[in-house]
């Protein structure tokens, strides 16, 4: 089957089982009053996102219509439809609502087949069962992307246009959305559940799916390409030390340092641009906090993924405004709040507004071991970067001051890099050594040099400088002994 006849057909089947199903929702029997409420619900939710949500009259006529008639009914309709199919399934079955449906779906969707005048062969019956399934109950074309483990980034640039990242490098894929009403119903389905809410008047928003993978998404009026989503996967099995040892992310002896510097409480900047792997190497470094400490996880959506040895674990996640511009809860919010929960560390997932000067006037207060990523091209622009933010949301502060406050607080900076050949690298490892004059001085202790490239890859070594750094007392101090012969250049 050509891939227009395969799209028509799957168009085809959706739209004649939803039909089916919402006849069903209007016969079948439940709570009388389910049905008005999971309207008056859905009503209140459009009004939120700016949607005219069609009559009662008006679905009844589309699903009647559909039934009768083999020509597609143009216009969203159908996504509406199915937004009360699952509200009120949701209602009546509670957690057992998918199994119900899916039940359901498939007895529909092998009484049509039966009807059609073509034959199937079963493998491309099973395919299109899975894509209607996949529409009615799940993300729709994006559910077999995200079900490949290889898969490290997805992006949506409008209804016709998917592809991903794997491996360091973009490909496009062959799945495509049927026009912009599905891909804004998925979008839908994505944030809702996280209490967001996304229209014209508020076309940015940011999210995370059930995995704990990341979302961005961006509508029209904003974006001209059409709705735009933007997904960074987190792995169902994050990264390991073992893992980013076996990828030449670092060294051995980076390891071996990076860990006792976590065990000696010293205060960590992992530092990187965009995909370049820095929540991946916070969660690394969190691995080896020792686990009988209280840690305070705080982000805009919770993606650190700690074990279950670690017991004392408290995970807090940011939320926006609601449609009424209420009920913010801020991660500088957050992380002043976190300051009386009696942490041992405080894990920012990433400092990007004033809540670095929270931070910074934390750790200089006592509230050492602390770790967070910012995004920078250098170690040096690290720090300039906390100062920036820092500066902007305490403007009446002198800048020479803040800059003396975030001097005294780092102390190791970890550069993050992605190379041109899409691979993750530990690039430096610095000290900061606090301030003199009006600078910043810092050190590096370890080093990425670059060989040349082998078959597209960039090929290179992780050395140390020959630098022993000056806080070697304070983690001895925690009963851990770095042999010197470790610094020594190469």
């Amino acid at each position: 089957m050509s891939a227009q006849n395969s799209a028509n057909l799957e168009g085809h089947l959706f739209e004649k089982i939803l039909a089916q199903l919402y006849m069903d929702l209007l016969s079948g029997a439940g709570p009388g009053n389910t049905r008005a409420q999971v309207q008056d619900i859905l009503a209140s939710l459009d009004h939120s996102l700016g949607i005219q949500r069609p009559s009662p009259e008006e679905m009844y006529t589309w699903a009647e219509q559909r039934l009768e008639l083999d020509t597609d009914i143009k216009g969203d309709v159908a996504y509406r439809v199915l937004e009360e199919v699952i509200a009120f399934s949701q209602g009546k079955f509670g957690e057992a609502y998918a199994d119900k449906l899916r039940y359901r779906i498939e007895i529909l969707f092998a009484d049509l087949l039966e009807n059609e005048e073509r034959s199937l062969p079963e493998k491309e019956r099973e395919q299109l069962l899975n894509i209607v399934i996949n529409d009615i109950l799940a993300l729709g074309p994006l559910e077999p992307i995200l079900a490949d483990s290889s898969v490290t980034e997805v992006m949506v640039d409008g209804p016709n246009k998917i592809y991903i990242e794997r491996q360091g490098q973009f490909e496009d894929t062959a799945q495509r959305f049927r026009s912009a009403a599905h891909l804004m119903s998925i979008i839908y389905r994505i944030v809702t559940p996280m209490g967001r809410r996304i229209s014209e008047s508020n076309p940015i928003v940011d999210a995370r799916l059930s995995d704990g993978s990341r979302v961005n998404i961006v509508i029209p009026p904003i974006s001209l390409t059409g709705p735009v989503i933007t997904i960074r996967k987190f792995a169902r099995n994050p990264l390991s030390l073992e893992d980013m040892l076996n990828y030449g992310v670092l060294s051995a002896e980076m390891a071996q340092f990076l860990r006792a510097c976590v065990i000696g409480r010293l205060n960590i900047l992992v530092s990187g641009g965009t995909g370049a792997g820095k929540t991946s190497f916070l969660n690394v470094l969190a691995h080896m906090m020792p686990d009988n400490e209280r840690i305070i996880t705080i982000e805009n959506a919770a993606e650190l993924q700690l074990p279950e040895s670690k017991k004392y674990v408290v995970t807090l996640e940011s939320r926006p405004a609601n449609a009424e511009g209420k009920g913010e809860v801020s991660i500088q919010d957050l992380l002043v709040n976190a300051l009386r929960m009696r942490p041992d560390r405080i894990i920012l997932g990433e400092t990007r507004s004033g809540e670095a000067l929270e931070l910074i006037q934390a750790i200089n207060t006592g509230h050492d071991g602390a770790m967070t990523t910012v995004h920078a091209t250098s170690a040096p622009d690290a720090l300039h970067r906390l100062e920036t933010m820092a500066t902007h949301h305490a403007s009446t502060m002198p800048v020479l001051a803040i800059r003396e406050m975030i001097a005294a607080a780092i102390d190791v900076i970890v550069q993050v890099d992605r190379l041109p050949d899409g691979s993750r690298k530990v690039t430096r490892v610095a000290e900061v050594l606090g301030l003199e004059g009006n600078v910043v001085v810092m050190r590096d202790i370890f080093q990425f040099k670059m060989i040349g490239r082998e078959e597209e890859r960039v090929v290179g070594r992780h050395l140390p400088t020959g630098i022993i750094p000056q806080f070697l007392t304070r983690i001895q101090a925690y009963g851990v002994e770095l042999p010197l012969s470790m610094f020594t250049p190469r």
